[in-house]
């Protein structure tokens, strides 16, 4: 494996900009999510880093090494699309062998059986490597899919939404499969998504990316907590972040025009303790009551904007009732959603 470094990085598609001066650094063993909605440039960095586009300005080092000028083949990299791309006529097997048998790489037979082998069984698809890929389920085709970029040894993996397609229970256990296997073999891993919950639950490291600029990167729990921005704080989270007027719920700093609050951090004060309802507090309408199991999540109305926040399981709140409640740890935004106040200390 090795360190990936993006030093100035611009890239255009005639009069649009789809990357502008990226500089990034992917460190050596390290599973980055780049993390942003359509058009925000993150499957652009990837065929850059690849070699399948070239930058109009920068430079990109892959352990050290200035790969500007080399072939995709020639950077020694392996990349899994969104969709599965295997060829039909061939079993689970031949598909596996097929990147091995690259003139580039010389693997010997040997080798090269022993490498399906082992992907096989850390992916769990020996019983199926004799079945045409046309005979598997989805799950079992972004399986080989993967396998496909782990039977080699490339200085990173780079993974275009492979997830996307799959359904939602699908998408969960090879969430965990895929962050095993990265783990287990040490891979550096840039893995491009718009979910949050798998950038939040796999990477070690997160960019988050708004028209071509990387505009924040970090630890998952960095960047939740600690956002640069409105539009960062609004790109991860679970319900999603409350954005509300700055003097809504109490004084805001100078220059802030809206306050950040997450659905956790909104403490709801005791109706029948009249001296915790008036410290500080503001009244709120119960819109609806959602209950999850081991959640509830309580919708407000607050002065006429929306407030969504998570109280206990077994609440006894319903539609209609009042309830004053209290922000902590407020994020403060100014005109231009740069952050200004507030957030967790590190």
């Amino acid at each position: 494996m090795a360190e990936i470094v993006l030093n100035g990085i611009t890239k255009a598609f005639g009069a649009d900009i789809a990357i502008r001066d990226m500089c990034l650094t992917i460190p050596d063993g390290a599973f980055v999510a780049l993390l942003g909605p359509t058009g925000a440039g993150k499957t652009t960095t990837l065929r850059l880093i690849s070699g399948l586009e070239a930058p109009d300005m920068g430079d990109i080092f892959i352990d050290g090494r200035n790969v500007v000028g080399d072939t995709p083949a020639q950077r020694n990299v392996a990349m899994v699309f969104q969709q599965y791309s295997l060829y039909p006529h061939l079993t689970v097997r031949q598909n596996l062998e097929f990147p091995l048998k690259s003139p580039i790489l010389k693997t010997s037979p040997a080798d090269i059986r022993r490498k399906v082998d082992e992907v096989a069984t850390v992916l769990q698809i020996t019983h199926k490597l004799d079945s045409k890929s046309t005979e598997l389920s989805g799950g079992e085709m972004q399986r080989v899919s993967i396998g496909r970029a782990l039977v080699r040894d490339p200085e990173i993996y780079l993974m275009d939404e492979p997830l996307s397609s799959l359904d939602a229970k699908l998408r969960a256990d090879l969430r965990v499969e895929l962050k095993r296997i990265q783990a287990d073999l040490g891979a550096t891993l840039l893995y491009v998504t718009h979910d949050q919950i798998e950038a939040m639950t796999m990477a070690t490291h997160v960019g988050v990316l708004d028209k071509g600029h990387l505009v924040q990167f970090g630890s998952p729990r960095e960047i939740y907590e600690n956002p640069v921005s409105e539009y960062v704080a609004t790109r991860l989270g679970l319900p999603r972040i409350n954005i509300l007027p700055a003097d809504l719920l109490g004084t805001p700093p100078a220059n802030a025009k809206t306050v950040g609050l997450r659905p956790e951090n909104i403490d709801q004060m005791s109706p029948g303790n009249k001296a915790e309802v008036q410290t500080g507090t503001t009244e709120t309408t119960v819109k609806r009551v959602e209950h999850l199991g081991d959640q509830t999540r309580l919708h407000l109305d607050c002065c006429g904007h929306a407030v969504t926040t998570l109280t206990n399981a077994h609440t006894a709140l319903a539609t209609g009732d009042t309830l004053h409640i209290r922000p902590r740890n407020p994020l403060y935004f100014d005109t231009d959603g740069n952050r200004i106040s507030g957030g967790v200390a590190p």
